[in-house]
């Protein structure tokens, strides 16, 4: 038998492959600490906190209404009624505002995974795979490659407009802020020391989180409660609140505007119910292509029993949302999924393409990528449309022990407690996706990250209230 080639000759004769990553050199930890070192010099921590605010709020106004016209008609009034209650549930539907604000502002060109939109309400507690709960990321429609600073700065921001929205001092906001940056800099410090596998399996375990970030008082009675109705909310559950029993069989319930069935769609919301019915039908067969063998062997034995549209949100509120109603061994034995439109993200449209074949394509693989553990069921297809285009849509479970933290409720110390949660989180998606060595070093400045994150979320926080006053005007003009 031949001598075995050595390594280096198999490295030195292979064709080139971007699947190759073993073979792909990489920087040292030192390198990679004196890469995040010299990103100050190009965008110095206090530029990130520079946020000068913009002359006039109608261009961005106008940004909110180009995105309205890939939306469903009948649902922009909704969409601008539910934006239109206060300055912060304005700020929740309007990530691509800050976006292109953000794309003007100097970058550390550090990239990550982006969430896109993380916001403080985009946070909250699911049911990981392994049926035990996690607080986690919880929405990816904007996700796709940017720089690590937009999500942290949306993040900030959101925490002061909420803290403005409670009614909170200056100093309880201040307070929350710098907490929030404060763990997102020390937990991507401790993620920089730990090894790949270990930062890629970190997670948030609910029970474990009460006692690690010291949740006790109102916080911890505030998170308990949403850990009970969380392992309460699953595809019985769902079934259960939105289904009623018709000649015997399940069908959604009719609650319009929120929830209506296929059947009453009419054309004057541009609908064919039976069309609508028969592409959903392929939308799921589609769907199944892009699950792991085992999954569609599971949703193998499930057969389809109704749909509706469902509204669902702020900021998705217009984009096309629906409901399946599927059924296993007989009608107790629901699976309630949701098909959601994936339009184009905010960052990928003022940072770089995503590079995905399709937008639920990205968020699926987005989501998988920054999420400790996602939902087993999560996939993507597209369809059609009559103008010879077509529709991407992400399917995953309606609900998976999903439970979201009541933001309207929260006192000034658990706003500042639900913030350190946040942060972790955020910084986890990051270290899982992009250099945490070179971050970390970026970040290895005393408090400068925490003052610049409190001057960056003052500013926009008054930004965003100037925006909210031309937006109302516009609406009721």
């Amino acid at each position: 038998m031949d001598e075995q080639t050595p390594l280096e000759e198999v490295e030195k004769n292979a064709a080139p492959s971007p699947q190759a990553v073993l073979y792909r050199p990489v920087p040292s930890v030192e390198e990679r600490r004196v890469a995040g070192v010299a990103a100050r010099e190009t965008c110095p921590i206090a530029s990130l906190g520079a946020w000068k605010p913009r002359t006039a709020s109608d261009p961005a106004i106008d940004l909110i209404e180009q995105q309205s016209v890939t939306r469903d008609p009948s649902l922009v009034p909704l969409h601008y009624e539910r934006m239109g209650v206060s300055p912060f549930t304005f700020y929740r539907g309007s990530a691509v505002i800050m976006a292109a604000d953000l794309a003007t502002m100097p970058v550390t060109g550090l990239e990550v995974q982006c969430i896109g939109d993380a916001h403080v309400g985009n946070f909250g507690i699911f049911m990981s795979h392994t049926r035990h709960l996690v607080f986690d990321v919880n929405d990816f429609d904007e996700t796709a490659p940017g720089p690590w600073e937009w999500d942290v700065m949306r993040l900030v921001a959101s925490i002061e407009v909420c803290g403005r929205n409670r009614g909170f001092s200056k100093q309880d906001r201040q307070d929350a802020v710098r907490a929030c940056a404060k763990q997102y800099r020390r937990t991507m410090a401790r993620f920089a020391e730990m090894g790949e596998l270990d930062v890629w399996h970190a997670h948030l375990d609910v029970e474990r989180m009460l006692d690690e970030f010291e949740l006790d008082g109102k916080t911890g009675r505030t998170i308990r409660k949403v850990v009970e109705k969380a392992r309460e909310k699953d595809s019985v559950r769902a079934a259960d609140r939105l289904t009623v029993r018709d000649d015997g069989r399940l069908r959604f319930d009719s609650r319009p505007p929120e929830l209506v069935p296929l059947a009453e769609l009419s054309a004057e919301q541009g609908y064919d119910p039976a069309q609508l019915s028969h592409a959903l039908r392929g939308l799921l067969s589609t769907y199944f292509e892009s699950l792991p063998r085992d999954c569609r062997a599971l949703l193998g034995r499930y057969r389809l029993q109704d749909a509706a549209r469902k509204v669902v949100g702020v900021g998705s509120v217009g984009r096309r949302a629906w409901i399946a109603l599927l059924t296993g061994r007989d009608e107790n034995d629901p699976l309630v999924m949701q098909v959601k439109e994936a339009e184009e993200s905010v960052v990928e449209r003022y940072w770089r393409p995503s590079g995905f074949a399709s937008h639920g394509e990205r968020v699926v693989e987005g989501q998988r990528l920054v999420q400790s553990t996602s939902d087993f069921l999560l996939g993507w297809t597209s369809v059609p449309t009559t103008d010879g285009g077509a529709r991407d849509y992400y399917v995953r479970q309606l609900w998976n022990g999903k439970g979201s933290i009541d933001l309207t409720a929260l006192g000034p110390e658990s706003l500042e407690n639900v913030a350190r949660l946040c942060a972790w989180s955020l910084a986890h998606a990051h270290a899982r996706t992009g250099d945490e060595i070179a971050i970390a070093a970026y970040l290895d400045d005393g408090r400068a990250f925490e003052d610049a994150m409190w001057d960056f979320a003052r500013a926009y926080a008054d930004q965003n209230e100037a925006d909210y006053q031309a937006f109302i005007e516009r609406v009721d003009s």
